[in-house]
């Protein structure tokens, strides 16, 4: 027997209605449309000493942290995907998501200035959790103990945290002392000038529906900042990334680090960004294989995707190897819908992702190479489309919109995806009972909203400043 006809019985070909040739380009099409996580993710997760909060590791160049975060994001990448492959037999990309990522650098590293280490352990341990809950089939019991209008809320209120990050990388948002932000001085600005041309292109060909756009913005909008430099439009230092840096794979100081990372954590703050990290990752990853699953006519009549359990335990699996490694939550790509639409049906498209971005790591030089402003052009870009997702929330009903509402703006304002959700979980009981619909309400729903106000009181009267 061949090796197509194996790879045609193990992912079932004929019962799905596909072939290896249309499982391959579908496969090529979705490493293509999520590629952009392999510059991104490091950007966002590398610090700055004095300008930026993330991994900073001590001895070890900002380029070449670069470059180890980029070979850590591949192999997570890689080793989630490989599993959705070979055990779900999904056609879902893996990788490390945005958004967890802005949580991790500038929430839990920044403002509550927890070590990068720390922050892995709690990545683990959220994986970890993920597993346990998967195994023991508990994820139901897991999505009631959330309100409804938070879920659909969550993924929009990231989209606008993303944009912010990413206006401001580029020079088009700045801060204010009088308004807090405002436009930059775009005009004037190289890097803003490059970026604001970069994407557009980049919001063009995504509507056009390019496949792979986001990468060809990141790639012209840095050629084209290179270009800016060279022929004096701007200085070499603000528009031209790092091309001097020498190729490195060793992850030694990455790998492991999370270890150390559990030691001396105050318990209730670590607690909470484990809880945050698994919710974020839990309901976006289980909200992409239903919205990737509709398209691909996997959903039974009720709506539910039958054992899903398996694509979660691919994502709880890529978490934990991911967070021992260096990098931040895995999850199930929402860019696996391009695959998806080529026709795209078995594990087959998954395992054609996964080697690509094994072959990818050949590129992990480029990492250093691509510019900040560049590189934050793909969370503008995903930031809209995530903008998308709030059309679900019922707003017709106030019990439902508000809520909904205090999650999607609190997220960017207070800079912190976990601000957002805690708002949400605790307005939610709130309003019901003041419209008289305390029936509608949980008991898990008050215990989450009880705890999120002792989480606000903690944080914000100071109590936790320095507790780990």
């Amino acid at each position: 027997m061949g090796l197509q006809q194996q790879l045609a019985e193990y992912f079932e070909f004929e019962e799905l209605g596909t072939d290896l040739r249309t499982e391959v380009v579908a496969g090529v099409s979705t490493f293509l449309t999520m590629s952009y996580i392999v510059f991104v993710n490091p950007s966002i997760l590398v610090g700055i000493e004095g300008e930026k909060p993330g991994i900073i590791v001590d001895g070890v160049s900002y380029a070449q942290t670069l470059q180890m975060v980029a070979v850590v994001t591949l192999i997570a990448a890689a080793v989630a995907t490989l599993i959705m492959a070979l055990y779900a037999k999904r056609p879902f990309g893996q990788a490390p998501g945005l958004g967890l990522n802005a949580f991790f650098a500038f929430t839990v590293v920044g403002a509550l200035g927890v070590p990068w280490e720390t922050a892995l352990a709690a990545v683990v341990v959220e994986g970890l959790l993920f597993i346990v809950l998967t195994a023991v089939g508990a994820r139901e019991y897991v999505i009631k103990v959330f309100p409804t209008p938070v879920k659909l809320a969550v993924g929009t209120g990231i989209g606008l945290f993303l944009a912010i990050i990413g206006l401001e990388a580029m020079g088009v948002v700045v801060a204010d002392p009088s308004t807090l932000v405002t436009l930059g001085a775009v005009a004037s600005n190289p890097v803003a000038i490059v970026s604001v041309l970069g994407l557009f292109l980049t919001l063009g060909l995504y509507a056009r529906g390019v496949t792979g756009s986001v990468v060809v913005g990141i790639l012209f909008t840095t050629v084209l900042g290179y270009l800016a430099a060279q022929f004096g439009f701007g200085p070499a230092d603000a528009l031209v990334g790092n091309l001097s840096a020498q190729a490195t794979y060793d992850i030694t100081p990455l790998a492991g680090a999370f270890v150390g990372g559990i030691s001396n954590v105050e318990p209730f703050a670590f607690a909470l960004i484990v809880f945050t990290f698994f919710f974020v990752d839990f309901f976006d990853t289980a909200g992409t294989l239903v919205g990737v699953s509709q398209v691909a006519g996997f959903l039974d009549e009720e709506g539910d995707l039958p054992d899903i359990d398996k694509p979660l335990m691919a994502d709880a699996v890529g978490t934990t190897v991911g967070g021992m490694l260096g990098t931040s939550t895995v999850t199930t790509y929402i860019e696996s819908a391009v695959g998806v639409e080529e026709g795209g049906r078995s594990g087959m498209t998954a395992l054609v992702v996964a080697l690509l971005f094994l072959a990818a790591l050949a590129v992990v030089p480029l990492a250093a190479a691509i510019p900040l402003y560049a590189s934050h052009i793909a969370l503008v870009v995903i930031g809209v489309v995530m903008l998308r997702n709030v059309v679900e929330v019922a707003w017709d009903d106030l019990t439902a919109a508000i809520p909904a509402g205090m999650t999607v703006l609190v997220m960017p304002f207070t800079y912190s995806i976990a601000y957002g959700i805690a708002a949400g979980i605790v307005t939610y009981p709130l309003v019901k009972l003041a419209a008289g619909r305390a029936d509608e309400t949980r008991p898990g729903h008050w215990v989450l909203a009880g705890a999120f106000v002792v989480y606000f009181f903690v944080r914000t009267s100071g109590v936790l400043s320095g507790a780990v």
